[in-house]
């Protein structure tokens, strides 16, 4: 089968084909419904499709509107970076397949000196404008500030605008997988050529890796892109640091809920664990008690035991959505905790009693989770099904462009895991009634065979783990980990992995009271942030310069 796609460049920013106006929710919304914890798919397609009827009203509207207006200028605040165009290989390995894509980046060369590093951040599975902020006061203007180099975010193959294809089919997504991936970052890093109207260089070929040390960094799975990165592409890539790296692949995932469990507030997690075994007892009587314990949480309307088990769970994933700065991060798990530990008087079903935990746990939901879910007026009933219910296969199977939740999805069943069901004993923050068979059926769901590519019965993670998995290392390859990231019993920094000692050209570092890539984002004013995230960052810093003075030194020699 071949395949073309074309760009189009304007004065060397982006401007690219579109398949028709795409609705998107905001960024928010998409990670917290999608990437923190268990993905909540039914939920996001109805956000979804709410949010495209009112762009369509909105739509409807003003070309109804033939009213003349006083002209106002705009008071939206102008992106300070904008985005810009790499003719990306649609396939690198592929001979049947021609064309190129627009993969966009975004570059900040305010810092830059002759001789100044390069330092790009992987875009990881979401958006690359998630990652602009990091160039303004995050990792990227950090490390550039302090070393005279250039900060570039690269957004990933088929996620925000960097789309090689017309559709989210199982046949078009087989060339987002990691192999493809990784040549991208390197296929970039090896022709790059700074736009003109950024910078001009006596020397065309000065920001060529034989030039300038560029250093890549990512965080979770864009962190074991950039561990990936150095280890294969060590010619090309001069150093990294993975934040958060999953590098170790697993299908079977419960100890995702191990860290919440150990650090999470005492009385909150002992209170969660008591709610869910007595929930998960009244959830084997016979009906209609079932029915009359959804009826606590508002889903009595939904049949499925495992799916109003996996809406229960949904406030775990706030554990991860942590951030030392509130403004970046959400404080909704200690919400949930206050609510579920507030006391309160419990209730009856028939003759059963039921604690007040149970009750609180219900109100929460019905109030922060059921509440989002878009009514339509006298079917309720169907409401609630459509967005938290799994039977239909044919609700997962749309492949349209707006689709943007298969894209993580694709990855997590072909090759990455982390399937996270219940564990098979010992005390549980989740229902047993999740197990791995429920968690991962949405791989079968949503990804029929295709002419051209089959998702496998089960993710290959071996494809992940044979590029190094715990044991990876490599010289000025860096590992930051929090210590109670729910991801890092996947990282190097795992308490499965071998203990490591840091030094200059491997380092490693635990972020005390640290979650999900907690080194990635700064404030304007470095000074007021906590002293462990300073600390992370004066350490970072001091290794890069290290590195450079190391690629300065090897450099002298070859000349």
């Amino acid at each position: 089968m071949l395949i073309t796609s074309t760009i189009l460049l304007i004065g060397g920013l982006l401007a690219v084909p579109t398949f028709g106006g795409k609705t998107t929710l905001h960024p928010d919304t998409h990670r917290e419904l999608l990437l923190n914890g268990r993905p909540q798919i039914g939920l996001w397609q109805s956000l979804l499709k709410e949010q495209k009827i009112k762009d369509e009203e909105a739509l409807l509207v003003n070309s109804q509107d033939t009213s003349q207006h006083t002209f106002q200028t705009s008071t939206s605040k102008k992106p300070l970076y904008k985005a810009h165009c790499f003719p990306q290989k649609i396939s690198h390995f592929d001979d049947e397949v021609n064309g190129t894509f627009c993969q966009r980046y975004w570059i900040d060369t305010s810092f830059y000196k002759d001789g100044g590093p390069v330092f790009l951040l992987d875009g990881g599975e979401t958006s690359g404008e998630d990652r602009v902020p990091f160039l303004e006061r995050g990792i990227l203007q950090i490390l550039s500030n302090s070393t005279n180099g250039i900060g570039i975010v690269l957004e990933h193959r088929y996620y925000g605008d960097s789309v090689p294809v017309s559709s989210f089919s199982t046949d078009d997504l087989r060339f987002l997988n990691n192999k493809e991936a990784l040549e991208d970052s390197a296929y970039f890093i090896e022709n790059f050529e700074a736009p003109s109207s950024m910078m001009s260089l006596s020397d065309s070929q000065a920001l060529h890796p034989n030039n300038t040390a560029w250093i890549y960094y990512g965080g979770s799975y864009a962190g074991a892109r950039a561990a990936h990165m150095r280890k294969e592409y060590p010619h090309l890539v001069w150093g990294a640091i993975a934040s958060s790296a999953v590098t170790h692949a697993q299908i079977n995932f419960p100890q995702y809920y191990d860290p919440i469990q150990q650090y999470a507030p005492e009385q909150c997690i002992s209170t969660l664990q008591s709610a869910i075994k007595i929930i998960d007892h009244l959830l084997d009587l016979p009906e209609p008690i079932p029915k009359h314990l959804k009826s606590l949480f508002g889903l009595e309307e939904l049949p499925s035991n495992e799916d109003f088990a996996d809406v229960i769970s949904g406030p775990l994933g706030y554990w991860q959505a942590k951030n030392w700065d509130p403004k970046v991060g959400s404080t909704e798990f200690y919400h949930f905790c206050d609510t579920l530990t507030a006391g309160k008087a419990g209730s009856n079903i028939g003759l059963i009693s039921i604690p007040a935990s149970i009750v609180n746990y219900g109100k929460y939901i019905k109030e922060n989770v059921v509440i989002r879910c878009p009514r339509s007026e006298g079917k309720p009933a169907s409401d609630i099904e459509e967005c938290f219910g799994t039977s239909q296969d044919s609700k997962f199977r749309a492949t349209d462009l707006e689709q943007t939740w298969r894209l993580w999805i694709f990855q997590v069943c072909t090759q990455w895991g982390y399937f996270m069901p219940a564990p098979l004993e010992g005390p549980s923050i989740i229902s047993n009634k999740l197990t791995l068979g429920y968690t991962s059926k949405i791989c079968r769901q949503a990804f029929p065979p295709g002419k051209h590519f089959t998702v496998p019965e089960w993710p290959d993670v071996e494809e992940v783990n044979e590029r190094g998995d715990y044991e990876i290392e490599y010289d000025r390859l860096a590992f930051i980990d929090g210590d109670r990231d729910p991801w890092r019993p996947m990282t190097p920094q795992s308490d499965w992995a071998p203990q490591r000692r840091s030094s200059v050209n491997k380092p490693v570092h635990l972020i005390f009271d640290g979650v999900h890539h907690y080194d990635e984002n700064g404030l304007d004013d470095h000074l007021k942030e906590p002293s462990r995230i300073r600390d992370v960052h004066e350490l970072e810093k001091s290794i890069i310069h290290e590195w450079i003075a190391q690629f300065n030194e090897q450099k002298g020699k070859r000349l």
